[in-house]
């Protein structure tokens, strides 16, 4: 028999009221293909239209595609060509392969989203389906949804499902299917549409639509599968109606029926018959019927928004938006809480939603009304967006969620509308269209994202899902109750730790080595049996709100877990299960030592809150911090406050010794010995968890609490202790009463004073640095030593290191006003500072600028602290001018931060003078000493701070000379390598080609070579932003210290400033007052002094051979005033320990009783009466002097001091040009002009070169007094220098440098060097020299063409002076020339005398060339020869 052939595609999916032209179908061929039973040709048959060819029953055909039975191989006749190799038409396709087309004709087992009929609700469940015949009942329904995008008057879809008759039918009222023959094919349109394949109006990709049809298949495969297939419309426009029958697999075709439309209506109806028999089976079966009405419900869910009124068997289905249809799916919970949802309608064609899942993600999802069931790029896209959002939200502390595990959290509903969506096959399961050709994207933005979680609370979901994962880890680290446990050195284990006798052990856990040392020492008194002591390196970790990665990598947090056996989520109501029975902290009295215990409670609190409610568990050891001693009595006391009371109530503990222990490591082993031996008295149990004890533990340790911390500490109360004689502590007393003592510690040496601006390890430094007196410099390293020893320092020497290096620092975006000199390397803006070289390398001192700023009148007007009888620092320092707003200051305490920005100092002068005049002062903005960058106002409280950058287009080239504040230079370059262009797809996007960098230590200079699409983008996105040349400064967090020692946050610059102008003008008045106190003593002692010596000379006063009682009773009886010596906090505690009586003023007239004898000579009388007419003329004028005078004047010399910095930067910058490598200099030397010499040369100022001419040279001869410098035209044809002169430059440090040798002549032109040859001149490079004063200045190296080496001139710097003893050899002094000798009698410093030189200097000199002494009537010079190549090393 023939089989049928489609020569030509000729069908499509049915358009509803569509005239779009079809194209012209082909004829069909009865062909005998191989495969068919006839071998006869079959006669070509003649070209007819469609509606004219015969019908062929496929019935026989269908026999011809069964492969038959299977035939054994030893029976099987050979296959002829004809046989194996086939052709078939494209409806033979779709009946033999419609897997391709349909998908699956066989059952199934799958799990499916069904309608369950009973509950009116979604499920998801397994049901056994044929796919393709899902398919087929599927296309259908999508044809009749896709007329609502053709005609919106379309509002009703009625879907008939009759399983018994094993019919379907489909009805829509929208616009009907055009009644009318089309020209070119020759039959009605309806027809075509439905019994043609490849036919359809959705060829033309260049419009948009926005329907389920695209491949001209469709509804035709319902027909190909359907015994039987009607079709019906009505067109309105021609007033007819159609219906036409396709019967067994569109094989068979009636004529179609065209009547009347009479009653003028328009619609579509689809009825059929499915082929159950080609899908295996006999009925409509429960599982396919609740699948189809779940496809009946989803288009009441894409459709109900669009009013369109959905009936399932006439009845209609009661959903009216697509929010309601999702909610079907989430009924299904068994909480009697309906599960939330979030739906949105996020742009025309795009609305979705959002729930939890139940752990695995699912997805419902409608791409113009069909169903997505596998998903796609579009729900991808969501997800994408979704994920991308909440990962770093959860990604907190440790936690490392994957996005898959986000994903499962999630169930998505999408229906979207896609233009000329792309699938994966026929079945139209899985969209394949990339997200940039949806039109209209579904993007999730951060507000959106906002309303979804707090809608759905998918973060706390997720996070959730981290915490049972990081539960999981934990308790990997879990301990068990064993004997003996191996791997923790550390640990002396108690012998019965982990036995049946373990509840009776203690774990001593203490601070530190040594502090396990005195609790071993202690130990032996109390047995190894039941005590066992591990050390804790420093503070435990606050995991309150620690990252999971910290915990498990906590070593300690391990140890103790093991140590104890403890268990991760173990509730604990018995101690049966632990090593230990107790656990013992034993730390030191201190502060810090409040803190650790605290952390070990919040520890327990958090992990393991069942321990703390089991009574005995916890317990601390508690040591005395101060002992007091009389005779054979000893009071111990466990806290300051409680000390302090006691010297307060007992006349400051007068006739007592008192010692401070700072730690457990001031205990000897006998004192620990004592203290086990009464452990009734140390050891101290704290009371189970009470009521709110939870609380206060989070409130203290939590950072989202940090509010509730500062009211809790603006509730202490100066002398408040925790009562140690209690028989259990309580949690609630050790926080209230114990560690808010830490907290407030903390505050207040993280926190800096508004007075002074600085904090307590700063103010310590500089009370150490002005009680030391440092005349030139001193190494940092002996310095740390001196302020420990001086100060009572009771942290580390790298954290003191660290105050000293912060407060010399120079550099830009450190301080306007170092306090501190920086001799030597201190750090430069490349690394901010991290690159200080080591303490024992750089020196320090007191620039002259810091003692204008804090007047040396003002200290005895300070409050200065006790540490163990010493006076130590004051309070605060009362400086000329609020250097917390000139040098700024940044600290994290407890509960509070603090940041203030940098100001000029001439701004704050300017409005403090203006204040003095009752003025309002003017605003004032962040400001940077060295920034060449710009700084805006960007709104309340906070400021845009720019870099500066330009762009050269042609070159594609960009220089970058100045980045923002605190923006270092390494880390910014690291940023601009990140940006280098590459192949990588996952690089790509870098805009730079290369780098070449002419930095300073003090400048930035980058220059890149960008690429033309950089520059394009660089343009088009704003440089600043492209290049991160932008950051912000805010004055939104400005806490610190009042005068009162009260934490305060300041709303404004302003009111900094005027707190700070009555607390300054309140102490120049008591300056005023204590001057003139001092200068009425001054003026009394010297009238004293001239009274006394008269009465002496004249014989009125006898004071020879008599009693000094009988003396001094003169004295008083004749009016003489008494002036006791003032003694220091030590020589009082002193006098007190040993009962002295400070009342007694016997010395009071020692000024008297022991001047000289020569003081009865009259000149000596002479000179006194003048000292004390000059004392009086000095009480006069400071009694007329107001306080605002002397202000003005303190501020009058600090700017002068100022100025003199700011025009050495000034100088520094203009002086010294870098010569880029490999950059083009000029033949000749350029000419450089001389800055005029500054008026005086003061230690302090910092290292400036300046190129030698004819005015410096003067200059130096000025300064140098007898220094004579002769000139290169008298001295070149003896010296031999004119070959290879050598540059010299001058130090503005200490004392000018003397020249040993000049080879440079007088010369009319003060700027021009001298030629060397009429062919050669020399090339000047000048690198750029350290500031930080430690180094010798940079010499200009001056390169001539190649001649014989010559003689070299090195002109040393003076440095600090030395002993003999400081030289590595007598050797090293040889190759000096003797120094011209000083004169004895002089006090200060000869200019024209040659200083000693250092270690250093005669290293470096020992390796030059040569080294020529200079003296006055030399003509000529020694000369020595050596390797040019080591002094250029060196």
């Amino acid at each position: 028999m023939a089989a049928w052939d489609v020569s030509e595609d000729s069908g499509d999916d049915y358009e509803y009221g569509s005239d779009a032209p079809i194209a012209k179908p082909k004829t069909i061929k009865s062909t005998a293909k191989s495969g068919v039973s006839s071998k006869t040709k079959a006669a070509k048959p003649t070209k007819k239209p469609l509606e004219e060819s015969a019908v062929v029953n496929m019935d026989d055909a269908e026999d011809g595609f069964s492969p038959g039975p299977a035939v054994p191989a030893s029976t099987m006749v050979p296959k002829t060509i004809e046989e194996t190799y086939q052709k078939k038409s494209l409806l033979e396709h779709i009946i033999l392969r419609p897997d391709s087309y349909i998908g699956s004709k066989e059952l199934i087992e799958q799990e499916h989203w069904v309608f369950n009929s009973e509950t009116n609700a979604m499920e998801v469940r397994k049901i056994t389906i044929a796919p393709g015949l899902y398919k087929i009942v599927d296309e259908i329904l999508v044809n009749a949804a896709d007329n609502k995008a053709r005609d919106e008057s379309m509002n009703e879809l009625r879907v008939s499902i009759d399983p018994e008759n094993n019919v379907i039918s489909v009805y829509n009222n929208g616009k009907g299917i055009p009644i009318e023959i089309h020209k070119e094919e020759k039959i009605y349109v309806p027809e075509l549409i439905f019994g043609h394949l490849l036919t359809g109006s959705n060829y033309d990709d260049s419009e948009e639509k926005v329907t389920g049809g695209r491949n001209g298949y469709g509804a035709k495969l319902c027909n190909i599968f359907s015994t039987e297939f009607i079709v019906e419309t009505a067109d309105k426009e021609r007033n007819k109606k159609y219906e036409q029958v396709f019967q067994k697999n569109m094989s068979i075709k009636k004529a179609p029926k065209i009547t009347a439309n009479s009653r003028n209506k328009e619609y579509t109806k689809i009825t059929f018959r499915p082929d159950l028999e080609k899908f295996g089976m006999t009925i409509m079966d429960a599982d396919f019927v609740s699948l189809i009405k779940k496809r009946v419900y989803d288009m009441a869910g894409c459709l109900g928004e669009k009013k369109v009124k959905v009936f399932l068997n006439d009845e209609q289905i009661k959903i009216r938006s697509f929010e309601d249809y999702c909610k079907m799916y989430l009924s299904q919970s068994d909480s009697p809480d309906p599960q939330p949802i979030f739906v949105k309608q996020i742009s025309p064609r795009w609305k979705v939603g959002f729930a939890l899942s139940e752990g695995q993600f699912r997805h419902v999802s409608f791409v113009n009304s069909i169903a997505t069931t596998k998903g796609g790029t579009h729900i991808k896209h969501i997800q994408d967006s979704l994920v991308k959002i909440i990962q770093p939200k959860v990604n907190t502390k440790g936690v490392n969620i994957k996005p898959f595990q986000i994903k499962n959290q999630l169930s998505i509903f999408v229906n979207c509308q896609i233009p000329n969506p792309t699938f994966d096959s026929q079945t139209k399961e899985n969209m394949t269209l990339k997200p940039s050709a949806f039109s209209a994207s579904c993007l999730i933005n951060d507000e959106l994202f906002d309303k979804i979680n707090s809608k759905i609370h998918i973060v706390d979901r997720v996070k959730g899902i981290g915490r049972q994962n990081q539960d999981k880890e934990l308790k990997t680290t879990d301990g068990s109750k064993r004997n003996r446990i191996a791997g923790i050195p550390k640990l002396e284990d108690a012998n019965w730790a982990g036995t049946r006798r373990s509840h009776e052990c203690t774990l001593i856990l203490t601070e530190g080595d040594s502090a396990k040392a005195t609790a071993v020492s202690g130990m032996g008194v109390a047995g190894r049996d039941r005590f066992g002591v591990f050390p804790l390196r420093g503070k435990l970790l606050n995991v309150r709100e620690a990252n999971h990665e910290s915990i498990m990598k906590n070593t300690e947090i391990s140890n103790i877990k093991k140590i104890l056996g403890l268990q991760h989520n173990k509730e604990y109501t018995t101690l049966d299960g632990l090593r230990y029975g107790a656990l013992m902290i034993m730390t030191d009295q201190d502060h810090d030592g409040s803190h650790i215990k605290g952390l070990l409670i919040n520890y327990f609190d958090k992990f393991y809150p069942s321990l703390l409610k089991v009574a005995g568990f916890l317990v601390e050891f508690i040591t005395p911090i101060v002992k007091c001693t009389k005779g054979n009595q000893e009071i111990s006391f466990f806290t300051i406050p409680e000390y302090e009371a006691w010297k307060l109530n007992n006349n400051g503990g007068k006739g007592w010794k008192f010692k401070y222990y700072k730690g457990l490591g001031t205990s000897t082993a006998q004192d620990a010995k004592k203290y086990f031996n009464n452990l009734q008295l140390h050891r101290k149990e704290f009371h189970t968890l009470e009521d709110g004890d939870r609380d206060l533990i989070d409130m203290a340790f939590s950072k989202k609490k940090a509010d509730e911390r500062k009211e809790w500490l603006r509730s202490v109360t100066p002398g408040t202790f925790i009562d140690h004689s209690a028989s259990k502590i309580r949690i609630s007393d050790f926080i209230n009463k114990e560690l808010i003592l830490f907290s407030v510690a903390d505050n207040m040496r993280s926190i800096p004073s508004m007075v002074d601006g600085l904090k307590p390890g700063q103010r310590k430094v500089m009370w150490s640095a002005f009680k030391k007196k440092i005349a030139d410099e001193v190494k940092v390293a002996q310095l740390v030593g001196y302020v420990s020893e001086q100060s009572a320092y009771h942290h580390g020497e790298a954290s003191l290191t660290s105050t000293i290096v912060g407060l010399a620092q120079d550099f830009v975006g450190s301080n306007n006003i170092n306090l501190l000199s920086p001799i030597g390397q201190f750090g430069t803006r490349a690394e901010g500072g991290n690159d200080a070289a080591s303490a024992r390398y750089i020196f320090t001192g007191i620039p002259s600028i810091t003692k204008t700023i804090f007047h040396p009148d003002d200290d005895k007007l300070l409050h200065y602290l006790d540490e163990d009888g010493d006076m130590i620092e004051p309070h605060w320092y009362i400086p000329i001018l609020p250097m917390i707003l000139v040098n700024g200051s940044e600290g994290i305490g407890t509960g509070w931060s603090s940041k203030i920005p940098n100001y000029n100092p001439m701004d704050i002068v300017d409005n403090l003078k203006r204040l003095m005049n009752d003025e309002e002062p003017r605003k004032m903005h962040p400001w940077f000493r060295g920034f060449q960058g710009d700084i805006e106002e960007a709104g309340e409280n906070k400021y845009k701070v720019t870099g500066k950058a330009t762009i050269d287009e042609e070159d594609c080239t960009i220089e970058i000379t100045e980045l923002p504040v605190r923006t270092w230079t390494l880390p910014y370059k690291e940023f601009l390598e990140g940006q280098y262009e590459s192949n990588d797809k996952e690089k790509a996007g870098g805009f730079v080609k290369d780098i070449r960098e002419y930095h300073t230590e003090s400048t930035v200079n980058f220059k890149i070579k960008a690429t033309q699409k950089g520059i394009k983008e660089i343009k088009e996105q704003g440089i600043e932003k492209k290049l991160r040349l932008v950051s912000t400064l805010s004055t939104s967090n400005m806490v610190c210290f009042d005068a009162e020692a009260r934490i305060r946050k300041y709303n404004s610059v302003d009111e900094i400033l005027k707190e700070f102008y009555g607390i300054r003008l309140e102490y120049y008045q008591r300056r005023k007052q204590y001057l003139l106190n001092k200068l009425k003593e001054d003026f009394t002692r010297m009238d004293n002094k001239v009274r006394f010596l008269l009465m002496v000379i004249s014989g009125e006063l006898k004071v020879q051979n008599r009693k000094r009682q009988d003396i001094i009773a003169d004295l008083k009886a004749k009016g003489f005033t008494s002036f006791p010596p003032e003694r220091s906090g030590r020589k009082i505690s002193e006098a007190n320990q040993a009962g002295e009586d400070a009342d007694d003023d016997s010395a009071g007239y020692n000024y008297l009783l022991s001047m000289p004898i020569w003081n009865l000579t009259l000149e000596k009388v002479e000179k006194l009466k003048v000292e004390r007419a000059q004392v009086e003329a000095d009480l006069n004028e400071t009694a007329r002097t107001t306080p605002k005078q002397m202000w003005n004047k303190d501020l009058d010399a600090f700017v002068e001091e100022w100025e003199a910095i700011l025009q050495r930067d000034e100088d520094y910058r203009n002086n010294v040009k870098v010569i880029p490598r490999g950059k083009k200099t000029a033949k000749s030397a350029p000419k450089t002009k001389a800055k005029a010499a500054p008026k005086s040369l003061t230690a302090d100022m910092k290292t400036e070169i300046v190129p030698v001419n004819s005015n410096t040279l003067s200059m130096a001869q000025e300064s140098m007094g007898k220094a004579v410098i002769p000139s290169l035209a008298a001295k070149s044809k003896a010296s031999g220098l004119i070959e290879k002169p050598l540059t010299n430059f001058f130090q503005r440090d200490s004392q000018p440098i003397k020249l040993e040798k000049s080879a440079f002549a007088d010369s009319d032109d003060e700027d021009q060097f001298i030629p060397l040859s009429k062919s050669t001149q020399p090339k000047l490079e000048i690198g750029t020299p350290d500031r930080s004063r430690s180094e010798t200045p940079v010499e200009a190296q001056v390169k001539p063409k190649p001649a014989p080496k010559k003689r070299t001139i090195v002109a040393a710097p003076r440095r600090n002076r030395k002993q003999l003893s400081d030289y590595e050899s007598e050797d090293d002094l040889d190759d000096i020339a003797p120094a011209r000798k000083v004169s004895k009698s002089s006090e200060s410093d000869d200019v024209s005398a040659s200083p000693r030189p250092t270690k250093r200097a005669a290293r470096t000199i020992k390796k030059v060339s040569a080294y020529i002494e200079l003296s006055e009537n030399e003509e000529d010079a020694s000369m020595m020869q050596d390797d040019d190549s080591e002094f250029e090393e060196e």
